[in-house]
């Protein structure tokens, strides 16, 4: 039996951008630490943005296209969807402006099935099928639009993930397995006349992907799709990190599989990360799977984050790696095996990311990171989510400066040169 985790299509995190590169500065403070009493937050500044940059990013074509289909004006929302999947448009965090897109205009439709769902079984007088019902319409009135049929066939997988349920296999009713088999099909059904158009659309490629999540698919057709996709847009790490996950033995691959996937990726992809298309590829499948880690080219995946780094110093990109090193690794329970050692060595990155790469604080970033970047996750209250994300990176970073805060110093965290000044 397999447990099915971080596979639903959703918008996720991702890279780009070139801001000055950061570092922090430390002051002295006036009195001995422990004198002072001082509450965190004045040792240790950094600027916090709320919303982030990329957060404004991503709402605006978010609600752009949500928008738009609430005013039923389709054809205006699909070109717009077309153009950016066309141009390969990104945010600054390199998330694709199509798939925010994408989103937002099966976002009301895809909200109203998973609030009907929410117990995994709905009441018997729910609309669930009204909203899917209309964008098959909708369909039928753009039968010749592959951006709508996209949208159409991601809202039936959707559906079909929130009928599933991300338990173990055993533990999913009859009734809910063969609802999520059905919006799988049904996708499928959409995408097959557009297989050609595949080749040229970044957008339609990552739809072919997420069919995997329902599929019985070989190792060999998951690296294909992805090789595909990949190819379209290097500049996009999120299916490199999709790829290595669908990798692992769990959902269609082996160990060897995986490893020669991130070398081959790594090669592809020189031009753009250096050697960081190996450290995507490994990203999260070895914070969830004890022996990829285990199996880890360790140097290598180091050298990638550096490579990252040097081509996207921007603070989304230093914060999402800050946090995945000390959190998503750093904080998994220890232990003394060959993984637990691999864990160690990626945890202790964090202390050169944070002092030599980040800017500001981006709290939901971290709260993600803390939760082993579940993309099924639910959150109740964005505020409180935000506010544990700012506490978990508020700690971690302490603590990576305890020794010159316990020395009598203050940390803040500018884009200039870093300086750390001696007590006065």
């Amino acid at each position: 039996m397999k447990k099915l985790s971080n596979m639903i299509p959703s918008a996720l995190q991702g890279f780009f951008a070139k801001p000055v590169p950061c570092n922090s500065e430390v002051e002295p403070l006036e009195m001995p630490l422990l004198r002072r009493r001082a509450p965190r937050g004045a040792l240790l500044r950094i600027a916090c943005p709320d919303p982030t940059t990329e957060e404004m990013h991503r709402d605006r074509h978010q609600y752009r296209a949500q928008w738009l289909v609430r005013q039923e004006r389709w054809e205006e929302m699909a070109a717009l969807l077309h153009d950016a999947d066309d141009n390969r448009e990104m945010t600054p965090g390199a998330m694709p402006v199509a798939e925010l897109m994408a989103f937002g205009a099966r976002a009301d439709v895809i909200l109203a099935a998973e609030h009907a769902l929410f117990d995994g079984k709905p009441a018997s007088d729910a609309p669930l099928m009204a909203g899917i019902e209309a964008l098959e319409h909708v369909l039928a009135d753009h039968s010749k639009s592959h951006v709508i049929a996209a949208i159409v066939a991601q809202a039936h997988m959707d559906i079909g993930w929130a009928w599933r349920g991300t338990g173990w296999d055993g533990d999913v009713p009859a009734r809910n397995r063969t609802a999520f088999e059905a919006h799988f099909d049904r996708a499928e059904e959409i995408l097959a006349p557009f297989e050609k158009d595949t080749a040229g659309s970044p957008l339609l490629a990552a739809t072919r992907c997420a069919l995997l999540g329902g599929s019985g698919a070989d190792a060999r057709m998951v690296a294909d799709r992805y090789e595909r996709l990949i190819d379209l847009n290097p500049e996009n790490p999120r299916p490199m990190r999709a790829m290595g996950n669908h990798l692992l033995p769990r959902w269609h691959g082996s160990y060897d599989q995986l490893e020669l996937e991130a070398r081959r990726t790594a090669a592809r992809t020189e031009e753009t990360w250096g050697a960081g298309g190996y450290t995507w590829v490994q990203f999260d499948a070895i914070s969830c799977d004890a022996r990829a880690c285990a199996n880890l080219d360790l140097p290598f995946f180091i050298e990638g984050l550096r490579d990252i780094l040097e081509r996207r110093p921007d603070p989304h990109t230093a914060n999402l790696l800050a946090s995945y090193c000390a959190s998503a690794i750093g904080q998994a329970a220890p232990s003394e095996d060959a993984a637990g050692e691999v864990r160690a060595e990626i945890a202790d990155c964090a202390r050169w990311i944070v002092r030599d790469h980040m800017t500001e604080l981006h709290p939901l970033l971290w709260a993600h990171a803390a939760r082993g970047f579940d993309n099924n996750l639910r959150v109740r209250s964005p505020s409180r989510f935000a506010a544990s994300g700012r506490e978990e990176a508020m700690r971690i970073i302490t603590g990576l400066f305890q020794r010159e805060i316990e020395a009598g110093k203050r940390v803040i965290f500018t884009e200039g040169r870093r300086q750390i000044a001696l007590p006065g």
